[in-house]
């Protein structure tokens, strides 16, 4: 099957540009105009007009916007279905979740009445449903069972300890309250942080970081219940590897299960995973979904015995105390809670059309956990499962939410009682059956290992550490591998040498790309990467290696070469002033002994030369016994892209019997033997000026991918430009985005010799620029002779002058 190729062309006819034409053609505005100073910039945000008021109230107290514009008649109806759906799923779910919190389930209602209040007021997402959530309330329950273990109220009899006996009354109270406040100094934290526009934190935790937690946080869930589920006591452990400690301690009490309440937990799974997978089945036929795990809550109640609901104050202030114990644990809910709940909310938000503030929201949720800890409630965050019943149930506003709150409002004050021997076995047959999907989760593996292998290494990592590590600990080492992730592929980019498709002005990767030729005499060089301080070092090696200059080498040597030369100067003008004093006594002791002696044309000329070395500066080598013929430094480039270039010299007498040596060889011979180098490398360019031929005068450093620069990469742009002028190769940067050229000139990279028109708005405008400058290139093909075979193959020939090099030819050596 042939190429097809959309039909369409253009022709753009205009000069080249350096990045000064372009600032005088776009007309760029200075930098205090871009760039107003502090003091201006606060005079502008602490200016208060009406409009200016009236946005920020607006803003920070969204229900204002569009609480007047609600329609009723459009968005009530749906509002109502959706809202008695949610709120007969909170009843359920708050009770378990509190489970996993180790709280009594009365205070997961109250974690699903007021955070859904608060954020009716701040939040800006339609669609998500505040309140309990599995992963939150397991890292909750990790704060309160560290610092409110069992064994801190044990039952005192005397002044024996009761065996086995707690204080179950003592002992939640106290870790309501650390929960409590955990919630309320998490809460802060995510106010502070969306106050001080720190919204975008949420991005660090990608979305198979995310998948993997949650993944591994499910696993943590189950083991957490399944001493609910067989009805056992096992040893509570803290740390790493607790997981694997407290699954082997609940193994090794199998034998202690409790039959009657496996039996209830196995009968309420079969009959809740049975009731969900009609509901799944019947979805399309029914407006709403069967309540099935409040039908399991309410027959599980009537089948219990009836008590009196103690009583519980609603309102209480936090332990102060405890912030000092669980600051790290509440910042790290804070991060987690905000992350799942603004990737849900950007989710909704982009299929249903409409924006979330992510500052707001860090506010929002900030806010309703401040606010909720008051009132005896744990950490919350967006529900997956709830939220798509809220969207999926036609739920247009967060007045859904306040329908779904007053449920669990009028739950509370009227059927709290019922619940309050709901048997426990119950709530934990239902977190088992809603972590299913979350379990569903490890099918990422296959597809993360075809799509993107570094991607997978998080997932796997994220997962691993969060199982072996706890919740906490887990997180952290997560985010710290995730972003090395990033260091790592900005540190190792892939560099490439750009060839142009012919006919046009795109450039493409030479080794990618069979189509494309590169142009004779200038490499393009480009990094897929921004150049920091990071990469720099790494940058400046791999354009040597791609350019194939070893400029290490070559400036080394030609700087030993110039030393050598300034040496031979002294040495000469040392011998010609002890030989004018010769002449000098000897010409006056002639004077002093002899008459004045008339000479002819002939002796004066030969006088002359005598006491005139330099006039026989011109003459070949060979003649008066003073040379051993011209040396060649003869580069021999690399053959193929993955080979190295190597610097040889030929030395020797006449052409014809010239041999080929490295430039190992001169760090390596003895004095004597220099001082014969050097007066053969005396027609040398590099002895004299230290010039060097190669077939490439022009190197482009295509930065289009740079977004900034720092000040490290400044000095190896820096580096980069000197180095290369040394050795007569002109270098030129292409498509510098206007942001690099700001911190280019902020950083003082430009100078006199290094100026805007070494930048070049495309790679195009730098590659013409340099052919029409600098010409064609020298012939590309070189070629040594050993003394095996016959010396007829072709080398450049350096003519030269003591100062200068006059021509480059292309000659053959007989």
């Amino acid at each position: 099957m042939g190429t097809t190729y959309r039909s369409g062309k253009y022709r753009v006819e205009r000069d080249l540009l350096d990045e000064e034409g372009l600032e005088a053609i776009a007309q760029r505005k200075i930098y205090s105009d871009t760039h107003p100073r502090l003091t201006e910039r606060l005079k502008d945000s602490l200016r208060c007009t009406v409009p200016k008021l009236k946005q920020r109230i607006v803003h920070s107290l969204p229900v204002l916007y569009w609480l007047p514009r609600y329609s009723i008649w459009e968005y009530g109806m749906p509002d109502l279905i959706s809202g008695i759906s949610v709120g007969i799923m909170h009843l359920p779910q708050g009770m378990a979740y509190s489970l996993l919190a180790s709280l009594p389930p009365v205070f997961g209602l109250y974690t699903s009445l007021y955070p859904a209040l608060v954020y009716f007021f701040f939040g800006t997402s339609r669609h998500i449903s505040i309140g309990t959530f599995a992963v939150l309330s397991i890292m909750v329950g990790g704060v309160t069972e560290r610092l409110a273990p069992d064994s801190n109220f044990l039952i005192a009899n005397g002044t024996n300890l009761t065996a086995g006996q707690v204080d179950i009354q003592a002992r939640d109270l106290y870790r309501v309250q650390v929960a409590a406040a955990t919630t309320v100094l998490g809460g802060l934290i995510q106010v502070v942080l969306g106050l001080v526009r720190f919204g975008f934190v949420g991005t660090y935790l990608s979305e198979p970081l995310v998948r993997a937690y949650t993944t591994a946080a499910a696993a943590h869930a189950v083991v957490a219940q399944l001493k609910y589920i067989f009805g056992v006591s096992p040893k509570r452990f803290s740390g790493p590897l607790s997981l694997v400690y407290t699954l082997v301690d609940v193994c090794s009490l199998l034998t202690k299960t409790h039959l009657p309440t496996l039996v209830v937990s196995a009968v309420s799974m079969t009959f809740l995973i049975s009731a969900k997978e009609l509901n799944s089945f019947l979805s399309p036929k029914l407006p709403v979904p069967i309540p099935v795990e409040l039908i399991t809550v309410m027959a599980a109640t009537l089948i219990s015995s009836y008590t009196q609901l103690s009583k519980s104050t609603f309102f209480s202030l936090p332990n102060v105390h405890v912030f000092g114990e669980v600051v790290g644990d509440a910042f790290a809910l804070a991060i987690v809670g905000y992350a799942i709940s603004i990737s849900l909310g950007k989710t909704f938000a982009l299929k249903h059309g409409y924006k979330v503030d992510s500052n707001q929201e860090l506010v929002a949720l900030g806010l309703s956990n401040a606010v909720g800890g008051f009132f005896q409630c744990y950490s919350v965050c967006s529900s997956m499962s709830r939220s798509l019943i809220q969207e999926s149930t036609g739920g247009k506003t967060q007045m859904a939410g306040i329908v779904s709150a007053v449920i669990v409002l009028v739950t509370i004050l009227k059927l709290g009682p019922l619940f309050q021997e709901l048997p426990k076995a119950v709530l934990a047959a239902i977190v088992f059956v809603n972590l299913k999907g979350m379990f569903k989760q490890y099918s990422d593996i296959p597809q993360l290992w075809r799509n993107n292998k570094i991607d997978l290494a998080v997932w796997l990592v994220t997962w691993v550490a969060t199982m072996l590590f706890n919740l906490d600990l887990g997180l952290a080492a997560s985010i710290v591998f995730a972003l090395l992730t990033v260091i790592f592929r900005t540190q190792l980019p892939t560099y490439s040498v750009l060839g142009q498709i012919p006919g046009t002005d795109l450039y493409e990767d030479i080794e990618t790309h069979r189509g494309v030729r590169e142009i004779p005499g200038i490499t393009i060089f480009r990094s897929s990467s921004t150049v920091y301080f990071a990469n720099a070092d790494l940058y400046l090696e791999a354009l040597k290696e791609k350019s194939g200059l070893d400029i290490s080498k070559m400036i080394i040597y030609k700087r030993r070469e110039e030393a050598k030369q300034r040496r031979r100067e002294r040495r000469a003008e040392r011998r010609a002033q002890r030989q004018a004093k010769r002449e000098k006594r000897a010409q006056s002791a002639m004077q002093a002994a002899a008459p004045e002696t008339v000479l002819s044309v002939e002796e004066e000329e030969a006088v002359s030369r005598w006491n005139d070395p330099s006039s026989n500066e011109g003459a070949a080598p060979g003649e008066n016994g003073g040379g051993n013929g011209t040396v060649f430094v003869i580069p021999d480039s690399a053959r193929h892209a993955d080979e190295q270039g190597r610097w040889e010299y030929l030395k020797g007498g006449a052409p014809d019997c010239a041999s080929l040596g490295s430039v190992s060889e001169l760090q390596d011979e003895g004095s004597s033997s220099e001082d014969t180098l050097s007066r053969d490398l005396e027609r040398v360019s590099l002895g004299s000026l230290g010039k060097w031929t190669w077939d490439v005068h022009s190197i482009v450093l295509d930065l289009s991918t740079a977004n900034f620069i720092d000040t490290v990469a400044i000095k190896t742009l820096r580096s980069i430009f000197r180095d290369f002028d040394e050795i007569s190769v002109d270098v030129y940067m292409a498509g510098c985005q206007a942001k690099v050229v700001e911190h280019l000139e902020v950083g003082g990279f430009f100078t006199e010799s290094v100026t805007k028109r070494h930048l070049f708005v495309s790679v195009h405008d730098a590659v013409l620029y340099c052919q029409n400058h600098r010409g064609a290139p020298p012939c590309r093909e070189y070629w040594s002779c050993s003394p095996t075979q016959p010396a007829a193959h072709i080398i450049p020939t350096l003519t030269t002058t003591s100062h200068s090099i006059d021509t480059i030819n292309c000659n053959t050596l007989f």
